[in-house]
């Protein structure tokens, strides 16, 4: 057993533990890739890491907004699409299979056609505003519409993932407790909040879990589309620390910087564990 185990056990430690190990050690050390004296100095990057203006009124607050929006918005549209998707008409299969699609692409690509069609001179839907007056809007030189942007972008990518999961959680419940309410003459609305919502509580926040630690860490879209600007007004956790660690050339910072993201995460993610399991609980 443990021979079988081994491959997969290596390929963890080599590609997951010892970068893992090797960036806390540098968190600790004056390790510029400039001059990497390598020296060792505490605690100091990580003080300089909470005492950056940046990082405390832009990076976290960015960070958390686009994780809460992100997840909120996937999660309503999703469970939309999900109960239009669950009823028989004709074309559902390609139907299901179009709104699949954003999900096979990756998401630097998807950004970059966001950019584009966002583009402040030729982009698509710049052009299509116009032809409806809408003045000229800095879609990606203003820091409200170059993050709103983002966050559509993220919602568009996931949304078919929450799709997905829903769908085959609403086919799979139990008819028992719809035919009861259809006797008693329930409405939709009343059906939908007493009795899909409870059923699919637990399944509800296995997704927001997962979905929310995966928004934590979002890299791809915001560098594509802003790169973290304009001056820095966009940058999240993941991007504010690979400017410290590869743009700026402090690894010690930048590793500093995700270790202290890592520690955040962890107790977001402790936190959501806990109200996913009290769902469970209840929903028994």
């Amino acid at each position: 057993m443990l021979l079988l185990v081994a491959p997969a056990a290596l390929v963890l430690l080599c590609f997951e533990v010892a970068p893992i190990l090797i960036g806390m050690n540098a968190s600790f050390r004056d390790w510029s890739l400039i001059d990497p004296k390598k020296t060792w100095v505490g605690l100091r990057h990580y003080a300089e890491v909470f005492s950056d203006p940046v990082f405390l009124k832009l990076v976290l607050p960015n960070t958390f907004i686009l994780m809460v929006s992100s997840v909120i918005l996937s999660l309503t549209f999703g469970l939309a699409l999900a109960h239009l998707l669950k009823r028989a008409f004709y074309g559902r299969g390609v139907v299901q299979t179009v709104i699949l699609l954003p999900l096979t692409i990756a998401p630097v690509i998807t950004a970059t056609m966001m950019r584009w069609s966002f583009n402040d001179q030729f982009g698509v839907i710049t052009t299509f505003l116009s032809w409806l007056g809408v003045p000229p809007v800095g879609w990606l030189s203003e820091r409200w519409p170059s993050f709103t942007i983002i966050i559509l972008t993220d919602v568009w990518i996931w949304t078919p993932w929450f799709t997905l999961i829903l769908l085959a959680a609403l086919q799979g419940l139990p008819k028992e407790p719809y035919e009861a309410a259809q006797i008693d003459a329930a409405g939709r609305w009343r059906v939908f909040t007493h009795i899909t919502l409870p059923l699919l509580r637990p399944v509800i926040g296995v997704c927001v879990l997962i979905r929310a630690i995966d928004a934590f860490r979002t890299f791809d879209q915001v560098w594509v589309l802003t790169g973290g600007g304009p001056s820095r007004s966009t940058e999240v956790f993941s991007v504010y620390a690979y400017v410290e660690a590869f743009v700026n050339l402090d690894f010690g910072r930048g590793a500093a910087a995700a270790g202290v993201g890592a520690v955040i995460m962890l107790f977001v993610g402790l936190g959501l564990y806990a109200l996913v399991n009290r769902a469970m609980e209840v929903s028994r």
